[in-house]
């Protein structure tokens, strides 16, 4: 198993935000979960384009660690998971919003290319 030469060593507030919900996966998990409410894992795959398996699954034991996503298991025939965001990952969706509104007026990416989900941050409306 992997062990990092260094421990984080993470003094700033905002360095742990960034750590939680940064990089390119974690965000666009929350903002999927945010749109969808609860999904199941080739469904939250299918949402996500161009995420491997290995990654996606890296990052959901990620974020259920710091209790961002809650993941629930039925015990029936077939067997079934499906993820929902906690409370504590309902908090952060303010945050991305905001962060894409910010990212909206500096961003010049065509609107046929966002995510679904991306559309409902309204950042264009920052264009006028």
């Amino acid at each position: 198993m992997y062990k990092k030469k260094l421990e984080d060593d993470i003094r700033c507030p905002l360095e742990y935000g960034m750590e939680v919900f940064g990089g390119k996966w974690n965000s666009r998990i929350i903002c999927v979960l945010s749109a969808k409410k609860v999904l199941r894992y080739g469904e939250l795959r299918s949402q996500l384009t161009d995420i491997t398996d290995a990654v996606l699954s890296a990052s959901l034991k990620e974020l259920l660690k710091n209790n961002i996503i809650e993941r629930e298991q039925y015990n029936e025939i077939p067997p079934h998971v499906e993820y929902h965001l906690s409370e504590r990952g309902k908090s952060v969706v303010p945050i991305l919003r905001s962060i894409c509104r910010w990212a909206g007026l500096f961003h010049k990416a065509q609107n046929d290319k966002s995510l679904p989900q991306c559309k409902k941050c309204d950042y264009n409306g920052f264009n006028n």
